[in-house]
């Protein structure tokens, strides 16, 4: 049965897919950078947002950076990968992980994804490791390529954990250290353990579409003081006398200014709430579309709590009578801002020769899934609306 909404909701504006809710300090905070001038990547702000953060997570250091990115190109050089080496991904994420690699002159070798987490298929992850590896004397050499594989980094995508546990098995196993990319799934845990604090290293993003934003912003956490401290150095020119400017290493522009960070502390002061409305809306996504032939809702693995960051459904065309690509045009004329997930990474151009297991289930999210609104400030009416489009618009 239909559910009666306000007409005309998103006719008068616009859905958005997911943008930042800024309902607190923001103005205050950003208001005293400007006034005192400290704007620039020194400050007080980005100290208090790295202790905010690596509170939040339970870690011992945190170290704030321009971007997500530029906060994995880091963890790769901390853990010493070089040209040639090879860093175990998942398949199915956002284009930055296989290209931190690369910048690092190493390769990418991608893991296929589980159809019902959309996360790293650890069995997959096993068989690669147990069919097309063997240990020698100079670490664990890829079979195929000859090269040596140095590391996992494992992508913790829409807000949910990989199977963290067992790849920490596999890396203890292998003796591969683990990168965690978290920046999907800031808030998200694994029996208390939060997602990033895993690994030797774990990272977050502070984009405009994440849980909390600082417009642009990344942070490294991890337990370890001489990778916190290193971090630090590279982040800001590797500067071994400031007044000198001596600088021994190359280092990277790549501080997260005190404007941003002031932003990032207001934000951090509200993220319990903001998760606690994010699962909320995924709550109630779930009741309603669940009762639609042919629409598959996002549940959260059975190993982890979620926030849910970016609510996806999964489309079955002989079920429900469109295919995401028609759904996806259809929903566009009603206002309501819609995406696919992400083109797999071993069909990019840049990574198609990139070593990979069999790809084909990243391949099928890729083509059914589609991502929903889920604004912390969504409000009741217009995830209403959303709900009537997606049941209205069912063919079958």
């Amino acid at each position: 049965m239909k559910r009666k909404v306000e007409p005309g909701i998103a006719e008068k504006g616009f859905i958005p897919l997911c943008v930042p809710h800024l309902s607190g300090n923001e103005w205050k905070y950003i208001k005293e950078c400007l006034d005192t001038n400290w704007v620039s990547s020194a400050g007080p702000f980005v100290d208090k947002f790295e202790k905010m953060v690596a509170d939040f997570v339970k870690v011992r250091y945190a170290v704030a950076c321009v971007n997500g990115t530029a906060a994995l190109h880091i963890s790769l050089l901390l853990l010493g990968i070089h040209r040639d080496d090879e860093v175990i991904t998942s398949d199915l994420t956002f284009v930055a992980p296989a290209n931190a690699i690369r910048y690092v002159g190493a390769h990418p070798v991608f893991i296929d994804a589980d159809y019902n987490t959309f996360q790293l298929d650890v069995d997959k992850l096993n068989y690669f490791l147990k069919t097309r590896t063997k240990k020698t004397a100079k670490g664990l050499m890829n079979k195929d390529t000859k090269r040596y594989i140095k590391a996992i980094l494992p992508v913790h995508i829409l807000g949910h954990c990989c199977d963290i546990e067992s790849i920490m098995e596999i890396s203890r196993n292998y003796g591969l250290p683990v990168i965690e990319d978290a920046t999907e799934a800031l808030g998200a845990s694994v029996k208390g353990k939060f997602a990033g604090t895993f690994g030797k290293l774990g990272v977050f993003s502070f984009n405009g579409n994440k849980i909390i934003t600082t417009g642009g912003g990344g942070m490294i956490v991890t337990d370890d003081p001489v990778l916190a401290k290193k971090a630090k150095y590279l982040t800001t020119q590797a500067k071994d006398d400031s007044v000198e400017f001596i600088h021994n290493e190359i280092g990277y522009n790549y501080r997260l200014p005190n404007l941003l960070s002031a932003m990032g502390c207001a934000q951090m002061e509200k993220i319990d709430a903001y998760i606690e409305k994010k699962r909320e809306i995924a709550k109630m996504y779930n009741e309603k579309l669940s009762e639609i032939p042919g629409i598959g809702v996002m549940t959260k693995p059975y190993y982890c709590e979620t926030t849910f960051w970016l609510y996806t459904i999964k489309i079955e065309e002989k079920e429900y009578g469109l295919n995401r690509v028609n759904l996806m045009k259809e929903l566009q004329k009603h206002k309501i801002e819609t995406r696919p997930l992400w083109q797999p990474m071993h069909l990019l151009k840049p990574h198609k020769n990139s070593p990979k297991t069999v790809c084909d289930v990243a391949e099928k999210l890729k083509k059914r899934c589609l991502c929903l609104p889920c604004s912390v400030k969504l409000a009741q009416k217009e995830q209403d609306f959303v709900i009537e489009k997606i049941t209205s618009l069912q063919k079958v």
